[in-house]
């Protein structure tokens, strides 16, 4: 049978707790198979990235064709390929939130996690809030600029 691709879209609040772990919210959870792999990575804009195993490898599979010799490729996946961690939820949903990566996204206790398609981003709260109000006013402008691409 052939795999499609995860659809995870939403917006939910929750909170780091005092273990260092985060609840991934059940409709997200039933987008992934019992005992599935995550990927929990640096992202970009200030949020971090959890892949579901099979689209993460889809990414590295891309980032592996980036020419070596070029400066930004190796900058792009220097950021996202060493921060990286392999996670199982565990029964209650919850992963492991490693020190470093909650540094870099500015994370304190409360974040934003939302579905954007095929992974999920995690970020705190008041840099999503910060980030929606820049972005809202540019939607129109972003949106022109998407033509190239089709969408």
């Amino acid at each position: 049978m052939e795999n499609k691709t995860k659809r995870l879209y939403g917006e939910y609040s929750h909170t780091i707790d005092e273990k260092n772990r985060l609840f991934i919210p059940a409709r997200f959870r039933k987008a992934f198979k019992k005992g599935e792999k995550l990927v929990l990575s640096r992202g970009l804009d200030g949020c971090l990235f959890l892949f579901p195993e099979e689209e993460w490898e889809k990414l590295e599979d891309k980032a592996k064709t980036l020419p070596i010799t070029a400066r930004d490729a190796r900058a792009f996946t220097r950021h996202l390929f060493s921060g990286a961690s392999l996670c199982v939820a565990d029964a209650q949903g919850r992963i492991p939130f490693p020190p470093s990566l909650k540094e870099y996204a500015g994370i304190d206790k409360e974040v934003v996690i939302i579905g954007v398609s095929n992974r999920i981003e995690i970020w705190a709260k008041q840099r999503w809030k910060d980030y929606c109000k820049d972005t809202q006013d540019r939607v129109e402008d972003i949106t022109d600029k998407l033509e190239e691409f089709r969408i």
